[in-house]
């Protein structure tokens, strides 16, 4: 008969059944100095972060220039709209002179138009100087014209009021008011009498909000705002008046 009486192999196995796992010590030798030297760097360099350099590829670069070409587009394009646009500037002959026809587009920026609501005046110029062509010296200004107009607003009635020369208007909104602005008509500009036959002319046209026409504590105030640099000019050469 077999003894029923476990082994001592068996009686190994049954006791090592509720021990936990052995683990690898990674406590150097006393004995090793080769593991006492290389342990520290291996356990410093295990906690420290990895750092990754990334550098753009083509394509990441690609992206960036045109993000920023972008950006530049539309700040132009902001600028411009804050600005005067001359359009349709033409030249006509009468009996006894030449007259100039324009159009100024543009629109008031929020802080000039604040300002007139509160009662500050606005004043538009427009100058027209004809010049003759020299090759041997600057040229020459041989007529100049300039209008003026004045735009108020009115908090009693609410209406707008332009001034031109002797005449007031009064208008119920802004845009009719500029519109009465923007358009200029058959401006006589010079006399017929002061063209030299054979000679070259030209029209220097430029439009601006006139800011030296406003109170003097305000013109402190608005040095250095764009919004307030209102002016735009134009040039156009003449065949021969005469």
């Amino acid at each position: 008969m077999r003894c029923p009486c476990p082994t001592m192999g068996q009686r190994r196995r049954r006791r090592g059944r509720g021990r936990p796992p052995t683990t690898a010590s990674i406590t150097p030798c006393s004995g090793n100095a080769r593991t006492r030297k290389q342990l520290p760097d291996i356990v410093h360099s295990a906690d420290l972060p990895l750092r990754h350099t990334c550098r753009p590829g083509p394509r990441g670069r690609w992206w960036r220039a045109a993000v920023l070409l972008l950006l530049g587009w539309w700040c132009a394009l902001c600028a411009r709209a804050a600005g005067i646009d001359l359009r349709e500037v033409e030249l006509g002959r009468t009996d006894d002179g030449l007259v100039l026809s324009f159009t100024a587009e543009f629109e008031l920026p929020r802080s000039v138009e604040d300002a007139l609501l509160k009662g500050v005046p606005l004043h538009f110029e427009a100058e027209a100087r004809v010049l003759r062509s020299r090759w041997y010296w600057r040229d020459q200004v041989i007529a100049e014209a300039t209008r003026t107009w004045r735009l108020a607003y009115q908090p009693l009635t609410r209406r707008y009021r332009v001034s031109f020369g002797s005449l007031n208007h009064h208008y119920d909104t802004l845009g009719e008011a500029l519109f009465a602005i923007q358009r200029t008509a058959r401006w006589r500009i010079a006399d017929l009498a002061s063209f030299e036959p054979g000679q070259r002319h030209y029209i220097e046209l430029s439009f601006r909000l006139d800011t030296s026409q406003l109170p003097r504590p305000f013109q402190i105030g608005i040095g250095g705002q764009a919004e307030w640099d209102l002016s735009a000019e134009s040039t156009v050469v003449m065949d021969d008046p005469t």
